[in-house]
């Protein structure tokens, strides 16, 4: 009876392979995860860029019961609650949006300014990632004027 003698090669990886292996897929995974940021950035803004023309048609809908845009202290809440500030409109008719107004999609409030941005009777704007004014990429402002 002959026993098969099998080499201590052929029994698995070596220690080199195993963290050349190990190399290769953190390799890979950083990269589909830097993927999956830069697409979650953009959805952030598209998100945002969805958001502000819902309340534009809202704030229009307002517009046509009230023969108003709310004012900046009555804020884009009007568009979900009777506003208590004056001034105060019987033809409210409202809620003009489906839900309360919600966070931008970095966590801040969105601004609403009564009039707006270049004689505009109302502006919207989301500060970006940052939360400051200006900035450029995922910093960037999104505005209902279009800047």
């Amino acid at each position: 009876m002959k026993k098969h003698i099998s080499s201590i090669h052929e029994n698995g990886w070596t220690f080199m392979e195993t963290i050349i292996v190990i190399a290769i897929v953190l390799i890979l995974t950083s990269s589909v995860g830097y993927m999956a940021i830069q697409y979650l950035d953009k959805a952030r803004v598209a998100t945002a860029k969805s958001q502000i023309e819902s309340f534009c048609t809202a704030l229009e809908s307002y517009y046509i019961d009230c023969g108003r845009y709310p004012t900046a202290e009555q804020g884009l809440q009007a568009l979900w609650q009777k506003p208590v500030i004056q001034p105060i409109s019987d033809n409210w008719a409202g809620p003009y949006i489906y839900k309360s107004i919600p966070k931008d999609p970095w966590g801040n409030s969105y601004e609403y300014t009564a009039p707006g941005h270049n004689g505009l009777p109302y502006g919207i704007r989301s500060f970006g990632s940052d939360g400051k004014e200006g900035g450029e990429k995922n910093d960037a402002d999104i505005t209902s004027w279009g800047e």
